[in-house]
């Protein structure tokens, strides 16, 4: 997502706020269409885009995910990329490229998904048809993953986590090593890294009032204070529940999305409303419907499965991940990393050495130019290592549903780090001690 400057209005924007907020509820309780083309799920679409067929359940499988992979203008084909890197049969995916990019970058995400012939086969892979327009730090952000989350209800697969990434994450366990990890935990936790020490936060995201103009305006995405008084712009924090911040990345029980979506009591659609006017609101949103709701505070895992690396003091964005980074991001034993740049040298060792992937050709001195640099720019047609595609050449699989294959998992040192790093957060030492305090 791009940064977008925090701007200043009149005052004719306080009368208004209230409808603009209610915008944001109603955005999720109408769901736009998923398809490119059409506005159902149908047999004509399916012709259309193979990769949009009915989706087979991959439920033989210990547990599965669905993802969100959002994108912004200049993503296409990292989130491409992305999306090979994640790839596993058992699993949903969906892709969101913000409205404001170009037409022709939108066909060519579509061309890149749909040109995959296992997507195809095994139908788990959806593009929003219907884009949300995204202003950074704002509600819409917010918005569009809430929008995904009730897609992926919607669509009838089954999945145990949602998992929400941006374009410019990358793994670092293979999905088999994800899938023999947590098959180990009780499908009710939710990974929320989170806090209610909100520190520096409270003055620069808490207390201002701000819209987003993405909510009521057909083309721009700004954020506007209503009014030019620093002073009257401000709100206290709240009585009627407390404040949680913390990471915009998540993995979210089925559960948990569910009540976030459906809210069978008032607290997230409360919610919801109150962070409509907040700013960075996808930080606070999940930390405090779920630090707030009876059901769900003890079973919240406080930590993002991300290897991040900042400014010290941290500063609005996390530092570029690269080549030297690698034996650290190992080491941390994450599960995902960002943020990195597009084809990065080190998302091709990251593929060669953890994902057994095959890496794209760098070879400047042998073969066709142009085949070589559209390989390394999206490397969409190889897989990472896994039971349904392990022979052979590593990657290359055509036909995930052979019965040989069917429920076949071969987790490798990514699963056993990923397992030290579980029972260290859920040991009785941690669990308790860093739970929604």
């Amino acid at each position: 997502m791009r940064i977008r400057g925090l701007a200043m209005s009149g005052g004719r924007e306080v009368a208004i706020s209230a409808v603009f907020t209610a915008l944001l509820v109603v955005s999720i309780l109408f769901l736009p269409s998923v398809l490119l083309t059409s506005g159902r799920l149908g047999p004509s679409s399916a012709k259309e885009w193979p990769f949009l067929a009915a989706a087979k359940d991959g439920g033989y499988y210990p547990v599965s995910f669905a993802y969100l992979i959002s994108a912004s203008t200049g993503d296409a084909e990292r989130a491409a990329r992305l999306l090979a890197a994640l790839y596993h049969p058992a699993n949903s995916y969906l892709l969101h490229l913000d409205r404001e990019a170009p037409a022709e970058e939108h066909r060519r995400l579509a061309e890149l998904v749909s040109g995959q012939p296992v997507y195809g086969r095994v139908g788990n892979v959806w593009i929003v048809g219907k884009p949300n327009l995204v202003t950074y730090r704002g509600p819409t952000m917010l918005s569009t993953t809430l929008h995904a989350m009730a897609v992926l209800l919607r669509v009838g697969r089954r999945w145990d986590w949602f998992v929400n990434l941006s374009a410019s994450d990358y793994p670092l366990v293979t999905q088999d090593d994800l899938m023999e990890a947590f098959s180990r935990l009780p499908r009710d936790l939710n990974f929320i890294q989170h806090t209610s020490h909100l520190g520096w936060k409270i003055k620069k995201r808490a207390r201002p009032v701000i819209l987003d103009t993405a909510l009521y305006e057909a083309d721009r995405s700004e954020l506007l204070r209503p009014s030019p008084n620093i002073t009257t712009n401000r709100r206290g924090l709240p009585t009627a529940f407390k404040l949680f911040t913390g990471s915009a990345w998540t993995m979210l029980s089925r559960r948990f999305a569910e009540y976030c979506v459906m809210g069978w009591d008032n607290l997230a659609r409360t919610l919801l409303l109150y962070h409509a006017n907040l700013v960075s609101s996808p930080e606070f949103y999940f930390q405090t419907v779920a630090c707030n709701s009876r059901e769900f505070r003890n079973a919240t895992v406080n930590s993002d499965l991300h290897f991040i690396r900042w400014d010290t003091p941290p500063k609005q964005h996390p530092l570029y991940l690269g080549p030297k980074d690698y034996r650290r991001m190992v080491l941390s034993s994450a599960a995902f990393a960002r943020k990195f740049r597009d084809a990065d040298l080190v998302l091709d060792r990251i593929d060669r050495e953890i994902l057994k992937r095959r890496p794209p050709s760098r070879d400047d001195d042998h073969g066709d130019h142009a085949a070589s640099a559209s390989v390394a720019r999206h490397g969409g047609q190889f897989f990472s290592y896994g039971g349904w595609c392990s022979e052979g050449e590593v990657g290359l699989c055509s036909n995930p549903w052979e019965p040989s294959r069917k429920g076949a998992i071969k987790p490798g040192a990514g699963s056993r780090r990923l397992r030290f790093m579980l029972n260290k957060m859920l040991s009785g030492r941690n669990f308790r001690k860093q739970q929604c305090r």
